[in-house]
Formats: C-alpha cells, sequence, structure tokens
C-alpha cells in the first residue's frame, strides 16, 4: 500500500492530536537510511528525535534482542525481576558522572523518567517546589508539561496543570539572555514567589532540544550546582536528549563537570526500543518507599538486552569520538551555507552531534522565521533528506544524525541541504 493510501487510512484511525510531521511511510530502516512504502530512499537526519544514535537496527542490538526473545519479554519488574535489568542498571550506575554511590529506576519513556525524578525529589527533600527553565521540554504528561517552557503545542488547551512551578529564563547569548540575567532572575523568584527551602528540585537540560539547541554556559552549570548545595535543592539534570554520546561524551553535564543529583536518561539508551530511567545519588534514590516507583512495563527486559548492546556499541565504535567529528562536519558545511545565506541564516551551533541553524530574517536575531523554517523541511523531505524542525520560536532546524553514519552519506546529506537552499532561495 503506498504512502497516499496509507495517509488516508491514518488520519481516519488516529486523534489528530497524534499528528505526524511527514506522510511518509516506513517499510524498512538501515543506519542511517530508510525507504518508504512507494520506495523512495532517505537519508534520516532525525534519528527518531535521537533515538537512534547507533543507528536504525544495529546488528548488535538487533542480535541482543533476538537472544532476548529466546528467554522472557515481559513478566514486570516491579513482579519478578531478571538478570538483564540488574545488569544495565549497575552499569548505569557506574558510568554516571560523579563519585557519589548511584541507584537507578527503570521506566518506558521520557515523561515517566522525569516524574518520577520530580516524585524522588519531592519525597526526598519533604519539599514541593520545582523550578525549570523557559524553552525547556520534558514532555506531555501532566508533571512533565508543567515544567516544559512551550506552550504551542504541548500546553494549550491542556490545564490546569501541577502547581509549585516556576520558570525562569535560560541563559541565551544569541537571544541576549545573559548567565547573569537569568541567575539574577532565579534570586527574584527565591525572593517573590518561593523561598530557597521550599524548592525540592531544579530542572534543566544543558542542551535544550525542543527549545532551540541552544547550550547552558558552563559556568551557569556549574553555579547551579553550588546553588542548590547551598540550599539543599536537588539539581535534576535532563539528558533525555544529550545523553549516550549525542554531543561528544556520554552526559552532556560531563562538559562542565558537574555531579547532577538526579538524571534523567531515555531515547538514546534503547537503541529503539522503549526505555527511561532515574540515576542518581543512592542516598536520595533510596528515600522513596518500597511500591512508591514503578510501572508496568518500565524496564522491559527486550528493552534491557537492546540497552546493554547500545553500550557496548558506545564504547567499542568510540562513538563519543565519532559524534566529535559528525558535528565539526556538519557545522563546517551550515557555515558555508550561512557565508551564502546570511539574511535567512542566524546562527549556527553545534555540541558534538546536537547541530542547528537558526532562521531568521534580514539577518536579524530579533526576527524569527517559522515559514522559512516549514518550506526547508517540507523541501528537504521531497529530495530525501529528513530534518526536524525545534525552537520556542519554531525557527530552528535541528540535525541529529546517527552516529554511525558514514561519512559519503553525511556529505550526500548536506548536499541535498545546499540543493534545498538554492531551490528555495536561489
Amino acid at each position: 500500500m503506498d504512502n497516499q493510501q496509507l495517509a488516508k487510512r491514518r488520519k481516519d484511525a488516529f486523534a489528530n492530536g497524534q499528528s505526524s510531521a511527514f506522510d511518509i511511510f516506513i517499510e524498512r530502516a538501515e543506519n542511517a537510511q530508510y525507504w518508504d512504502s512507494d520506495g523512495n530512499r532517505y537519508i534520516d537526519l532525525g534519528a527518531g528525535i535521537a533515538v537512534l544514535n547507533t543507528g536504525h537496527r544495529h546488528p548488535k542490538v538487533i542480535a541482543a534482542v533476538k537472544e532476548q526473545l529466546e528467554h522472557v519479554t515481559h513478566t514486570c519488574l516491579t513482579v519478578t525481576p531478571y538478570e538483564v535489568a540488574v545488569s544495565l542498571a549497575e552499569r548505569l550506575n557506574q558510568l554516571a558522572p560523579g563519585e557519589s554511590r548511584k541507584k537507578t529506576v527503570l521506566f518506558s519513556s521520557g515523561s515517566e523518567a522525569i516524574e518520577n525524578a520530580i516524585k524522588i525529589a519531592r519525597h526526598y527533600t519533604k519539599r514541593s517546589g520545582v523550578i525549570a527553565f523557559d524553552g525547556g521540554f520534558h514532555g506531555r504528561t501532566a508533571m512533565a508539561m508543567a515544567l516544559t517552557g512551550k506552550v504551542d503545542p504541548y500546553k494549550r488547551g491542556f490545564g490546569p496543570f501541577p502547581g509549585d512551578v516556576y520558570h525562569v529564563p535560560y541563559p541565551n547569548e544569541y537571544l541576549g539572555i545573559s548567565e547573569q540575567q537569568a541567575l539574577d532572575t532565579l534570586n527574584m523568584r527565591f525572593k517573590v514567589d518561593i523561598e530557597p527551602q521550599r524548592v525540592a528540585a531544579i530542572v534543566i537540560e544543558p542542551v535544550q532540544g525542543e527549545g532551540g539547541f541552544y547550550q547552558a554556559p558552563i559556568s551557569f552549570l556549574q553555579t547551579l550546582r553550588a546553588l542548590c548545595d547551598e540550599h539543599g535543592i536537588v539539581l535534576i539534570i535532563d539528558e533525555i536528549q544529550s545523553g549516550f554520546a549525542r554531543t561528544g561524551k556520554l552526559f552532556a553535564c560531563e562538559y562542565a563537570q558537574i555531579e547532577p543529583d538526579l538524571m534523567t536518561i531515555a531515547k538514546g539508551i534503547g537503541g529503539g526500543f522503549p526505555l527511561s530511567g532515574v540515576v542518581g545519588k543512592a542516598s536520595i534514590m533510596d528515600s522513596a518507599q518500597p511500591g512508591g516507583i514503578g510501572g508496568t512495563y518500565g524496564g522491559s527486559p527486550v528493552s534491557c538486552a537492546a540497552a546493554l548492546a547500545v553500550l557496548d556499541v558506545i564504547e567499542q565504535e568510540q562513538l563519543c569520538d565519532k559524534a566529535l567529528a559528525i558535528g565539526e562536519l556538519l557545522s563546517s558545511r551550515l557555515n558555508q551555507l550561512a557565508q551564502s545565506y546570511p539574511a535567512q541564516i542566524g546562527q549556527v551551533r553545534h555540541l558534538g552531534a546536537m547541530v542547528a541553524f537558526e532562521l531568521v530574517k534580514d539577518g536579524d536575531a530579533s526576527v524569527p522565521n517559522p515559514e522559512l523554517t516549514k518550506q526547508i523541511v517540507k523541501t528537504a523531505s521531497e529530495h530525501g533528506l529528513i530534518l526536524l524542525s525545534c525552537g520556542i520560536r519554531s525557527n530552528v532546524v535541528r540535525l541529529l544524525p546517527a552516529l554511525t553514519a558514514p561519512q559519503e552519506i553525511l556529505t550526500e546529506a548536506m548536499d541535498k541541504l545546499s540543493a534545498v537552499f538554492a531551490e528555495l532561495l536561489g
């Protein structure tokens, strides 16, 4: 059945709210490419929104899953557990940044990880307040929406949201928000909204994902770490999109050389299979009573087997180093495009293989160009290139290739993107 027929079936079968970016229905995928129902080939620079750091159907991931299928597919981790989950938790505890002893809990989705990180922080501190950042994205469940700093489409019409959540600006030099301004606003929240002794947690992405791939300054993350230590606040680092070699380190917060109290993980850890978790200091993680944390499908044995294979691939294939090389390749080509189209490309930025370019009008950072962003993403798909847009102003294109992508595929992808710009802008 072709794309057009499937698109009609999808429209009739799925609720409007669960939309799709493209009416492209995938039949098979391999590493950094896939093919649709019409036989068209695409280079995938979305990687399932940073899920497929190890590429589509990595042989070692598939082999691990097949092996696990021969043993057990589900018992419920909170009923009768299994060794593969224990092995994964042990490995995550060992890999998490910092010297403190760690413990792990496992779930299925990023939103679950965020919800449970807040539960753990509140239980441990016996406080209720949570501070998050403008432009942050933490998921679509109730608390995750409250933390998310972007209204449309994630929060519009879904309120009211859980209370005691406060937002402050995310430092963003390009948009004129200094680190000091962000800290001053945070201190003002302590004066006018909630005293620090009532704040359970501060939640931050070291690189904002949906928010536009803006990077938190290293000094800002270090200051937050000191502030949380001073006031007994739990620092939650959201590594859901930036984790597992995506930025050139296993976790992006390692650049700041800080130890999170709690760290949320998902996406890249599962290699295409649903898995998420919270990894944190054992003294904090152990505060919740038995049975207070869990879920029916959390820590699926199949997903845990996939995750162990993903960690092997990251190490054996040196994906952190490959992420750095990919980032240099893509950003170099984008900077060449920016020289050719200075009125449209306001900034190119990357940390490892989290790469983005911001589209503006007349080279003015204060005037976003979401219309051109939509055109580029749509036209790119017609050229066989899958791109994702993002940003609080809907004017950023993000590039998230598989870290296993061959250089010739990435070069072809950038050639296609150059052709898109030439077609749209001349």
